[in-house]
Order: C-alpha cells, then structure tokens, then sequence
C-alpha cells in the first residue's frame, strides 16, 4: 500500500511544482505514494470562506480559525492517521524522525500561516507538532513540503539503486557522509583521491569510514557522543 499524505493548506498551488518533479514525481508514478494538497477553504463558512481572523487581546496580524482545521481533520482522518502541525515550537524535525514516519500509512499535515494557529487547534486535536528549524517561514506548507521530501525518499524503491540507496547519506547513521568523487579524474588541478581509483573495497570503506568521522567532528560535532557515537535525537513520539 502506498503511503497517502494528506498537506492542509490555504495555498494548495503552492507545492504542485514540487511534488510533481523529480523523485517525489516518480515515487507517485510508481504507486508508492499519494500526495494531496487539500484546500482549507473548502471547510470554511461564509461567502469568503474566512480561515483566519484577528487575535483576542490584540496584537499584529491574523491567526488561523479553529473551525476549518476541525471540519478538514475530522473529514480525512482515519484510525491509520498520523496529524502533523508544522510550527517553530515543533520538535525539531530529523532523519530518525523521517524514518519513523516513512513507516506509516497516512500522514496529515496542518499547514499554518500569518501569526499562527488557534490553541485550541493543538489542544483539540493533539497533532505531533515539528519545526525544521529555528527560524519562521511565510507559511506551514513549504516545511510541509520539506518533511514530506525527506519521507518519501526514504520508502523503498523511491530512490532506485537498490535497497540500500539511502543508508550512506548524512544523518543517515552517527556520521556526516563521507567525500564523493565521479569523473574526470583530474579537474581544475584537483585530483580524485587515489585510494577511490584502487580497486580495494576494504580500504575504500576505512576511508570513508574515517573520513566520514573526521568531517562530522569538524562540522557537527554536536552530532557526536562522547564515545564517538550518535547523540540522542528527538523522539517523534507525543509529548
């Protein structure tokens, strides 16, 4: 069964550029995934379907109303649905996150925009909440896109090459990946390290192993345990 993705958002157009290209395009041409943008206006009332308004106690910009993100949640969820709420408060979003997610069958995104989100929107509908990062965005949908990116790569068969196509890359394991290298050999007076022209896997994999080890700890430390090892990262789990 392929993974159904669901992505709530007052600018359906947005991302149709996005998901139609490139492995996004060809995961959904295989039958691996379904992505639907779903219009939140079509769940709100009135002849201009209102989706935001102005906050209680005042203050600049809009929030976006509880009543629409309700009627569109409660129309798509299933038992099997996973409701996720971008926002900056989130959890930050990383690969084991990813994973976790790419095991599921229906994730809901919930996408927000101007100031924010009425509270009762994450009270009410316990949504996991994650952010990609600690900056804000003109709206939910591009981290929507990202998240969703970053998932559906990861179901087998998206990235062609074989099972393991995604076991190497950055934060994939402990470790940042390692220097890649394809031809010409010699370019601009920069050479391919000869130990990649050696025919010796087993040497092949010590140096990018170390150099892989090397490159983490001069660029993410932070990445590192004390021991060498992955630090701890977040739990999607709730909470």
């Amino acid at each position: 069964m392929p993974l159904e993705i669901d992505i709530l958002t007052i600018f359906p157009r947005m991302l149709d550029g996005v998901l139609g290209e490139s492995i996004l395009g060809r995961a959904q041409a295989a039958g691996l995934a379904k992505i639907r943008c779903v219009d939140l206006r079509d769940y709100a009332e009135g002849v201009h379907r209102t989706t935001d308004d102005r906050p209680y106690g005042g203050g600049p910009g809009m929030v976006m109303k509880p009543e629409p993100v309700f009627k569109a949640v409660e129309a798509l969820r299933r038992p099997d649905s996973t409701l996720i709420l971008m926002t900056p408060q989130g959890k930050p979003f990383c690969q084991p996150i990813a994973r976790q997610l790419a095991q599921l069958s229906h994730l809901i995104f919930i996408c927000g925009h101007y100031e924010g989100f009425d509270e009762r929107i994450r009270v009410g509908l316990e949504p996991l909440e994650l952010s990609i990062g600690d900056y804000v965005l003109t709206n939910g949908v591009i981290s929507a896109a990202i998240v969703t990116d970053a998932v559906v790569r990861l179901l087998p068969g998206a990235l062609g090459g074989g099972p393991d196509a995604a076991e190497s890359e950055s934060f994939s394991g402990p470790a940042l990946e390692f220097p890649q290298y394809t031809r010409p050999v010699s370019f601009r007076g920069m050479d391919v390290p000869e130990i990649l022209l050696s025919g010796d896997h087993v040497k092949i994999a010590e140096w990018r192993a170390r150099q892989s080890r090397l490159r983490t700890a001069a660029r993410r430390p932070d990445l590192l345990g004390s021991d060498g090892h992955a630090a701890n990262v977040p739990s999607p789990d709730h909470g």
